[in-house]
This record gives C-alpha cells, sequence and structure tokens, in this order.
C-alpha cells in the first residue's frame, strides 16, 4: 500500500524497529522540482529518514533534518510535523555538473566540511524557548551513516538504518536498541538485536523500493515475535501561506518592502518546497502594512 509506515516492537527483547515507504507522496515532492536523480537520491533517503525519526518523537510540533554541502548540493532540508506531514528540498550551487553516480560525499561533503543539523520546533514552545539543536560533521558515505553515527553520539542510542530512494518512491527501515531493564538477560538481547540487524542488512535498495512495509516486515522477521503498533500514512503538505509571507514582509519593514515594489511593480515571493508563488502589489502592500493582516484576494499562483 502507497505511503505507510509500521512500527513494532520486538516482544523478547528491548529492540524496536519501524519501515516506511513512500510513494504518491515522494512523487509529489519531486515532480515539482526536476532535480538530478543523484540529488533526488539523496534528498529521498533523508525524507525516508525524517519520516521514521519523527514518528518515535512524543512531541507536538516539527522535526526538520537539514544538510548543509560544500560541493554541488548546498543545502538539503526535510521537514516533518509531529502527523506525519512532510516537505522537502534541494539548493544547488550553480553551474556545477553532478555526475549521475555521485554519492554523498561527493554532492555534499567534497571538502570535509559537510554538516548535518536536526531540529525540534516544538508547537506548544514557551515564550523565547529555543528549538533544541544538535549538528554534527558528517560521517560515513551515506544518509544512514551519518545518521546512525548522530543517534550514537548525541542520543546515545545504538541505532541501525537502511535507506533507498529513486525518482518515483523512497523507503527505510530503522532498528533501535532500547535501554534494557534491569532484570533482564543481556546475553538474550543482543542476539535478537544482531540477528535481526543481519536480518535487515540482508536488504538490497531494489528491494526496500519494491516491497510494502507489511511485506518487507513479515520477509525480514517471520520467526521474531512483534508487537505491531497501527500503520501511519505520512503525507506531503506544504506549510507555506499567504498570511507567512505577509509577515516575513511586515519583519522586513515598510521601507524596504516598499523599495522592492518601487524597482519591481511587486513583491513576488516562490515556495522552496511547493513553487507556489505569492504576489504583493502596491496596494496589497499598504493594506499589510495599514492593517497588519493578508486577508485581501490570494494571488498566488503555481
Amino acid at each position: 500500500m502507497s505511503d505507510r509506515l509500521l512500527k513494532f516492537l520486538f516482544a523478547d527483547a528491548p529492540v524496536r524497529g519501524e519501515v516506511v515507504r513512500l510513494d504518491s507522496a515522494w512523487r509529489k515532492m519531486v515532480e515539482l522540482h526536476g532535480y538530478p536523480a543523484p540529488v533526488a537520491r539523496l534528498l529521498g533517503e533523508m525524507t525516508a529518514a525524517a519520516a521514521l525519526l519523527a514518528a518515535n518523537l512524543k512531541f507536538s510540533g516539527n522535526f526538520i533534518l537539514q544538510i548543509l554541502g560544500d560541493g554541488p548540493i548546498r543545502l538539503l532540508v526535510v521537514e516533518c510535523a509531529s502527523d506525519l506531514r512532510l516537505r522537502a528540498t534541494a539548493k544547488l550551487r550553480d553551474g556545477v555538473a553532478i555526475a549521475d553516480d555521485a554519492g554523498m560525499r561527493e554532492l555534499v561533503n567534497a571538502g570535509g566540511q559537510g554538516r548535518c543539523a536536526l531540529t525540534l520546533e516544538l508547537a506548544d514552545a514557551a515564550p523565547g524557548q529555543q528549538p533544541y539543536q544538535g549538528i554534527v560533521g558528517l560521517a560515513g558515505d551515506s544518509v544512514a551513516h551519518a545518521l546512525e553515527a548522530y543517534l550514537r553520539q548525541s542520543e546515545q542510542l545504538e541505532s541501525r538504518l537502511w535507506l533507498a530512494a529513486d525518482s518515483d518512491r523512497c523507503a527505510g527501515v530503522l532498528l533501535q536498541k532500547l535501554p534494557r531493564d534491569g532484570g533482564r538477560n543481556v546475553v538474550a538481547d543482543d542476539d535478537v538485536w544482531e540477528r535481526a540487524g543481519a536480518l535487515a542488512a540482508t536488504l538490497t535498495a531494489e528491494e526496500l523500493l519494491a516491497s510494502s512495509p507489511q511485506t518487507l516486515t513479515r520477509r525480514l522477521f517471520w520467526q521474531e515475535r512483534l508487537e505491531h503498533y497501527a500503520p501511519i500514512t505520512p503525507r506531503f503538505e506544504c506549510r507555506c501561506s499567504r498570511e507567512r509571507i505577509g509577515r516575513m514582509l511586515l519583519a522586513l519593514g515598510r521601507e524596504e518592502v516598499d523599495s522592492i515594489v518601487a524597482e519591481l511593480g511587486t513583491v513576488e515571493v516562490t515556495c522552496d518546497f511547493c513553487n507556489a508563488r505569492q504576489r504583493f502589489d502596491a496596494v496589497d502592500v499598504a493594506q499589510l502594512f495599514a492593517t497588519g493582516s493578508t486577508a485581501i484576494a490570494a494571488k498566488a499562483s503555481h
């Protein structure tokens, strides 16, 4: 089934797992931009990873995964709300050729200066409360390796990730070793963890993309006792709006916005995620600064 995330626990050990596949949601994200295939693969792997990580967070708000690159890709961003509404975008450097077989190192860490940032924005944050953010250097040759290193270093949580993406879908598997209860059998727990990881490591990218989460879970762990959660449906949804752009213009100030209108005739802002364009002419700007409201006729286009 399209666009599904499954969560499960191993009944015999403190190990949890998730499998996700995005079909229509992922196609809606990439069809807006026409990214080169290696860029789409990298952004798709990040999108699957963001869904997997956000699904385990006990909060209401947004999880933001970013890679800041020093190669042909300047920036990759995936935002995932706590209810798994997703959007993603990539920023490329002008005039830089991208080889068809380029990997993560060539694309975002060519000079060793690439960074990975994970941010949590709480919906009910107190006034003045800053989002939580962790930033680390990129480790390894893949998004999975970079995030595994981050989780070990920052969260002190042993994690294994398998990710794959193409222009049609993206998918991933996450396994995490949870803290033990005091009376548990350490050797037995470690056996389950090692066995689960060895089974998941047999996956090819083709299998990961071709199989539904339900099929993949049964195929990998049919000998294990699993406790399943209800499946979740991730989806593409952009959070841009005319109101958000209006607030941004108010923050810029009347003088700055008027100067743009005087030079160009309108202020036009294009969303990096969904390509929607919002236009404000002189009348719109006057009303915006007079009332502080964007409750005027919509002038958005795609």
